[in-house]
C-alpha cells in the first residue's frame, strides 16, 4: 500500500502530498508575516532562519517526490480526456511553480556565498552566488512564483472539491486513503 497503482495513490504519495501542502501554506504565511518584522523584533533573525530551514527540507522532499512520481504508476484519471489532460498539466505547473519558489529562495539565501543552516542539522552549501543583483532578482521570482503556486494550489483544491461533491468521483478520496491502491 506504500506504492501507487493504476487505481489509487499509495501512502508515500499521499503523505508527501499533504506534508507538502501544509509546508507550502506554513511557509507562505511565515514569509508574509516576517516581511513586516522590524530590526529590533525578537523574531527578526529567527523567522527567516525557520523559513529557510523548512524551505530546504521542502526542496529535498520535492525532489524525492518527483523521483517517486516518475518511478511510480499514476492512477487513472476520472472524467473526460480534456479533464485528464488539464489535471496532468495542472500538476506539472504546480511542481514547476513549487520548484521556482524553492530554487529562488535558495538563490536569495546564498547570494552572498553563505550556505543555509537547516535547523542546525546540516548546511546546504552555496553553489551559485555572486551574480549582480542575485538576491533582488531571485526575490522577485520568489514572490511571483509563490503567488502563482498559491493560485494554482487553490485551483487544484477547488477542482478536487468539485470532483468530490459535484461529479461524485473518487478523486479526493483517493488522495486521502491508500485503500484504492490495493485494487488493480
Amino acid at each position: 500500500m506504500w506504492q501507487n497503482t493504476r487505481s489509487g495513490w499509495g501512502w508515500m504519495s499521499i503523505a508527501l502530498h499533504w506534508l507538502s501542502a501544509l509546508a507550502i501554506i506554513g511557509l507562505f504565511a511565515l514569509g508574509w508575516w516576517m516581511t513586516d518584522l522590524g530590526y529590533y523584533d525578537a523574531w527578526y533573525n529567527k523567522a527567516p532562519w525557520l523559513h529557510r530551514s523548512a524551505g530546504m527540507l521542502l526542496l529535498l522532499a520535492t525532489v524525492g517526490r518527483l523521483v517517486w512520481r516518475l518511478c511510480q504508476p499514476t492512477p487513472r484519471a476520472e472524467g473526460s480526456r480534456f479533464e485528464a489532460v488539464a489535471a496532468r498539466l495542472g500538476h506539472w505547473l504546480l511542481y514547476l511553480a513549487l520548484l521556482g519558489v524553492l530554487v529562488s529562495g535558495y538563490l536569495i539565501s546564498t547570494a552572498k556565498g553563505s550556505g543555509i543552516d537547516v535547523f542546525g542539522w546540516f548546511e546546504v552549501p552555496a553553489t551559485v552566488y555572486g551574480f549582480a543583483n542575485q538576491a533582488d532578482i531571485a526575490g522577485t521570482i520568489h514572490w511571483y512564483s509563490a503567488l502563482t503556486l498559491l493560485a494554482l494550489a487553490a485551483g487544484h483544491a477547488l477542482a478536487a472539491l468539485r470532483h468530490h461533491w459535484w461529479d461524485k468521483r473518487l478523486t479526493l478520496v483517493r488522495m486521502l486513503s491508500a485503500k484504492y491502491a490495493r485494487r488493480q
